[in-house]
Formats: C-alpha cells, structure tokens, sequence
C-alpha cells in the first residue's frame, strides 16, 4: 500500500510538471498558436473560449474526432475553432493538407471547411487524381487548385505549423490546445466539454 501510495504521488508529481511545462509552451508562443493569419478560424471567431486543432487527414483518431469537434463547437456557439496542417504521416497527408491549404487560399474559409470534411472522410487513397474528383465534388474548378497546390505561399504553412509544433513538442495527431489547457491525443466530445468548462471557470 505504500509502495503504491508513493507511485501515485511520484505520478501526480510529474503530471503537475507535464502541465506546468505545457502551460509553458502555450504562453511562449501564443500568437503562433491562436492567430497565425494563414489558419483557417471557424465556428464562432470572436468565442471566449479558442480551440486549435494540430491535424492529419490520413489520422484514424482525427477522423474520430471530428465529428465530436464539430459537435462540440456548433453546440457551444461560443467555441473559436482554428486548423492547423500538420501532415506527419507520409506522402499522402502532405497531397491532403496541400490540396487544403490550396482551397483556403484560392477559395477562402467557406469551401476550405468543405473540402477540410471531404478529405477527413475520404475512402480512397490522397492522390493528386482522387484531389481531383473532391474539387469536382465540391463544385472547384480542380487545375487551379493543383497548380497552387506546390507553391510556396502553402509551403510556407506547412513549414511554419511543423516548425511551431517543434517548439511545443507536439508529435502527434490530433493534439489540441484549449486555451491554456494541452491536449495531446484523441478526447471523446464529453471530455472535451469538460475542459472547456474547467477553461471557461478559470477565466
């Protein structure tokens, strides 16, 4: 019992510093976290409460999460929601966040949001020619798209969210920032609602 009590407490220890630590990071580097003005910003822009969403599209738990999150913000009606491209797994995330980034910025927010949902359910597999059938779908011209796809104006975001996700020592998909609060991994929507309330208290 007391070898276990001495566990829990050797736990709780590094848990406080992990969110410390977390607390941290959020603080350093909050303009690049909240109002990077590449980012796509949904549900409510001017919410109490901001919630930032390191993504890949080929992720089995962003998949998951998203509807929750979607959820979880439209219920809300008071929740900032921002994307932020982070395709770390393999080829077919950076054709998926490129194709993305492309739309927001030849198409702005609206259709962004759209195609952010048509590549999140996504069967096939992320290649230039399946882009293809999701612009047509979405009613996009599709070439433009593809053409802007490789320059550097989607580069540069893809470099800079990979470059700030070093910084937090962010590594995997999905990792949310709540406001001060760190989320690393998939949360069912109830949790999230919870740390949204805990976030809302302590302001």
């Amino acid at each position: 019992e007391v070898l276990v009590e001495v566990m829990n407490e050797l736990q709780a220890r590094e848990d406080a510093a992990a969110s410390a630590r977390d607390q941290q990071l959020v603080t350093e580097n909050r303009d690049a976290i909240f109002n990077a003005a590449t980012d796509w910003v949904g549900g409510n822009p001017e919410g109490d409460i901001t919630v930032v969403e390191f993504l890949d599209y080929r992720c089995g738990y962003c998949r998951k999460a998203w509807e929750e999150v979607d959820q979880l913000v439209a219920q809300d009606g008071n929740i900032r929601f921002v994307i932020k491209e982070f395709p770390i797994l393999g080829e077919q995330s950076v054709v998926s966040s490129r194709f993305a980034i492309s739309v927001l910025q030849l198409h702005g927010p609206e259709a962004y949001k759209k195609a952010h949902d048509a590549l999140l359910s996504l069967r096939a597999d992320a290649t230039p020619e399946a882009m293809v059938r999701v612009a047509e779908e979405l009613g996009l011209e599709p070439q433009p798209i593809l053409d802007h796809m490789n320059t550097d104006a989607v580069t540069t975001v893809i470099e800079e969210n990979h470059r700030l996700a070093q910084m937090l020592e962010v590594s995997g998909t999905p990792t949310f920032v709540i406001d001060e609060t760190f989320v690393r991994g998939y949360v069912p929507l109830e949790g999230m609602q919870q740390i949204v309330a805990g976030e809302r208290s302590d302001g």
